[in-house]
């Protein structure tokens, strides 16, 4: 049997592939032949199976499926994590050295990332700290970033999608400066979407594969965040956007990456005691917020119990639940728990 030169380009891949070409001119089938091409350290098979009706010519239907070859992730990992030279991202790359992790920070101030660097060499070894700059932002930038994590790491097991900015602007949507709308909007929605494209595409050829994580906040359950609308509306979208990476890794039947939703809950950053400056913002920072150290303590070892499992399901992680969050709420009503946490209250 002839095949026709069907134009088919067998690139280099870090998976077993099987392509079917089916001649097919009626329902009955006549032969099938299977012929295995080894290729490096991949074996490409192809499966010709041939329907033919008398005095008609026989066409090809070509389909390809993948699976992929999965090394297990073992201890320990490798981790980036963006924005990660203060607040809830520090916290995180601290608890995972703590653990034997290799760490990658970055961050877009090459001042912060040097002097998080040093600070955290200082504590855990050189062998064990990476940083560069990076603004999320721009796509030559984050793929700057891949090239950097594959010469010094080799691969990244872990992505935290940490980059996240509300212009430390709380203010009414009216009353927001171009400036400030693009800033959030180029951070937390454009910046997610790149790092996400540039992780898959990094971690889809590792033997090993890799685990995405993205950052949620308020406004991601759908609940109105007044004074810094934009800020939640990019947030909501974080949650969409993973959904769909979800079912698109399972629509191309990947299966050695996944993308997950991480919800650090109210943190003491920066970022959010700028706006601590109503009756109602002091109140829930006060009852809800906890500092950066507490949350990354619990949120760590759940992260990284998700490779040690071998799991590759779609997972969410949550530090403040929502009965946690009205059970603090209750004994702030109860009992006046948590009054002038850290902010004095009027």
């Amino acid at each position: 049997m002839a095949l026709s030169s069907p134009q088919l380009s067998l690139t280099q891949f870090n998976t077993y592939c099987c392509y079917t070409f089916i001649t097919h001119t009626s329902q009955t089938v006549t032969s099938r032949h299977i012929i295995r091409i080894p290729n490096n350290n991949n074996n490409f098979s192809l499966s010709l199976t041939k329907q033919q009706q008398p005095q008609q010519t026989p066409s090809f239907l070509v389909t390809a499926s993948s699976s992929t070859k999965t090394l297990p992730m073992l201890p320990p990992y490798n981790v980036l994590i963006t924005g990660s030279t203060k607040g809830i991202g520090y916290a995180l790359a601290k608890e995972f050295l703590k653990a034997g992790d290799n760490l990658l920070i970055c961050s877009r101030s090459d001042e912060r990332v040097d002097t998080a660097v040093k600070g955290l060499r200082e504590e855990f070894g050189e062998q064990h700290v990476w940083g560069t700059t990076c603004d999320v932002r721009k796509g030559e930038d984050v793929k700057k970033l891949v090239s950097y994590a594959k010469e010094n790491l080799k691969y990244i097991d872990i992505w935290i999608n940490n980059a996240g900015s509300n212009a430390y602007s709380y203010k009414p949507l009216a009353e927001a400066s171009d400036e400030d709308l693009i800033e959030v909007v180029t951070t937390n929605t454009l910046g997610l979407m790149i790092c996400c494209r540039e992780a898959i595409k990094m971690m889809v050829n590792q033997p090993r594969g890799g685990h995405i994580f993205n950052i949620d906040g308020a406004g991601s359950d759908g609940r109105p965040t007044p004074r810094f609308a934009a800020y939640g509306a990019t947030k909501r979208s974080v949650v969409h956007l993973t959904k769909s990476l979800q079912a698109e890794l399972q629509m191309q039947d990947v299966k050695n990456v996944m993308v997950h939703n991480l919800s650090p809950g109210m943190v003491t950053t920066d970022l959010l005691m700028s706006g601590a400056n109503t009756k109602q913002a002091k109140f829930f920072i006060n009852v809800l917020a906890e500092p950066a150290e507490v949350v990354a303590e619990y949120l760590v070892p759940n992260i990284r119990s998700i490779p040690a499992n071998r799991s590759m399901k779609p997972t969410y992680i949550r530090f403040l639940t929502g009965l946690k969050a009205y059970s603090q709420i209750f004994s702030r009503f109860a009992f006046g728990a948590r009054r002038n946490r850290y902010i004095i209250e009027d």
